[in-house]
């Protein structure tokens, strides 16, 4: 019996010095979370707010172009995503937090927040080092 998916496009060939960069910015990503864990800040400041999350966007969208079309290219949008959810949901933690009603409720979204973010790294890096996608 034949097989009634499609077979999947070829992906094009990725320069190995990419998936090097990838794995580079997956480690600054950690790196923040590693401070934010061991320093006197929240987790989830240390990521959006650290120097090497910054430094980690910053390459994301100057090499963007470079992996289009490739595996990393779905690592890159995971990345970039990871760092801009989590932005937007610490914003709305930290309102929370400065309503009196609202104070337990917006540290619970700010711890959660941070465990997502964790959660995005590892699940990221693994699958890079398995040379998978990311779901889009």
């Amino acid at each position: 019996m034949t097989d009634l998916l499609p077979a999947a496009p070829p992906q094009p060939p990725v320069q190995p010095g990419l998936i090097t960069l990838t794995h580079a910015i997956y480690a600054l990503h950690a790196l923040s979370i590693l401070i934010g864990v061991a320093g006197s800040a929240f987790l989830i400041g240390a990521f959006l707010f650290g120097v090497p999350s910054i430094v980690a966007v910053v390459l994301n969208y100057a090499k963007r172009a470079d992996v289009r079309g490739t595996f990393l290219d779905t690592h890159f949008r995971w990345q970039i995503r990871t760092f801009w959810f989590a932005m937007l949901w610490a914003a709305i933690g930290v309102l929370l937090v400065l309503t009196l009603l609202g104070f337990l409720i917006g540290l619970g979204v700010l711890g959660f927040t941070g465990l997502w973010v964790i959660y995005r790294v590892v699940r990221g890096w693994l699958a890079l080092n398995e040379r998978k996608p990311m779901p889009a």
